[in-house]
C-alpha cells in the first residue's frame, strides 16, 4: 500500500525498485521534499543486495513537469539535497536505472530522463524544453540531456522550447524507445530482464565507463581499459560467469527468466 505521506513510492516488481514519483496534484515537480525523498530512495536501492534495476516512473498523467515554480516562488531556506544531487546519483548508481515515461515530461524531468541509463516513454507523450519561455535556461539538465542527444537536435529544441512527441524525443535520442501505452510494462519488464543477466560488479564498471570514456587521449584510455579487463577478468564474478558459460547453467547472480543465457 501507497504511503500517502511520501511523495517517492517505493516498491519492487521482479529484481526492480520501482521509485514512483507520487505528487500529481503538479505533476511530479520537483519539490524540495520530492528531491530529497527520490535522493534517498535511490540511495536505499542502491544499498539493497536484493535489487538488481532501479525503474524511475511518475504516477498520473505526468512523468515530471520539471521544477516546483510555486515553492519556488514562496522562497525558503536552499535545499538540503539539489536537483544536481539527484542527477549525480542517478548517474553514478551502481545499478542500472530505467526511466519508465508514463506521460507529460518538461524541462528538469528531461534531465532526469536524460539521466537514466535507458528510458522507453509513451510515443504520444509530449516533451519539451519550456525553460527558454519562461525567461530561464535550461542549465542544470543540459549536462545529462548534451550526454545523450544528438547535439543539433538539442540547439532545435532548447532554443524554441517547441514541444515534441515521444517518436521524436527517441529519434533525438533522450528515449531508446517510443511505443504505445499497452506495451510501456512489457518494454520495461524486459529491459529488466535483460539487465539483471548481468553481474552487479560489471554492471557497475560499465556504467562507470560509458561516463568516462572517451577521455583526454587514446593512449590514456587503453592504460585505464586495459586495467579494468584485467581486474574484471580476475574478479569472483568473472571466475563465476565463464564457469557458467562452460557448464551451461546459470551464473549465481542470474535470476530465473524467460530471456536466454547465452
Amino acid at each position: 500500500m501507497a504511503d500517502e505521506g511520501r511523495l517517492v513510492q517505493v516498491s519492487r516488481r521482479g529484481p526492480a525498485a520501482v521509485l514512483t514519483l507520487d505528487s500529481p496534484h503538479n505533476r511530479n515537480a520537483l519539490s524540495r521534499a520530492l528531491l530529497a525523498q527520490l535522493h534517498a530512495a535511490l540511495l536505499g536501492a542502491a544499498a539493497d543486495d536484493d535489487v538488481r534495476v532501479v525503474v524511475l516512473t511518475g504516477e498520473g498523467p505526468a512523468f515530471c513537469s520539471g521544477a516546483d515554480f510555486k515553492e519556488q516562488r514562496a522562497g525558503g531556506p536552499p535545499p538540503v539535497v539539489g536537483f544536481p544531487d539527484v542527477l549525480t546519483t542517478i548517474l553514478e548508481s551502481p545499478l542500472p536505472v530505467v526511466a519508465r515515461v508514463n506521460g507529460v515530461a518538461r524541462a528538469g524531468g528531461l534531465g532526469l530522463i536524460a539521466a537514466c541509463d535507458l528510458a522507453v516513454g509513451l510515443a504520444d507523450a509530449t516533451f519539451g524544453f519550456s525553460e527558454v519561455r519562461l525567461g530561464v535556461a535550461p542549465a542544470i539538465i543540459a549536462v545529462t540531456c548534451l550526454r545523450r542527444m544528438d547535439r543539433q537536435a538539442a540547439r532545435e529544441l532548447f532554443l524554441t522550447g517547441a514541444p515534441f512527441d515521444g517518436t521524436r524525443a527517441r529519434d533525438v535520442g533522450l528515449l531508446d524507445r517510443a511505443v504505445a501505452p499497452d506495451e510501456l510494462d512489457r518494454t520495461v519488464d524486459e529491459l529488466v530482464e535483460q539487465l539483471a543477466l548481468g553481474a552487479p560488479g560489471a554492471l557497475a564498471a560499465t556504467k562507470a565507463l560509458l561516463r568516462e570514456l572517451p577521455g583526454d587521449s587514446v593512449a590514456d584510455d587503453l592504460r585505464r581499459m586495459g586495467q579494468l579487463s584485467l581486474e574484471r577478468f580476475g574478479s569472483d564474478e568473472a571466475r563465476e560467469g565463464i564457469s557458467a558459460l562452460l557448464e551451461q547453467r546459470r551464473p549465481s547472480w542470474a535470476p530465473e527468466t524467460t530471456v536466454p543465457i547465452p
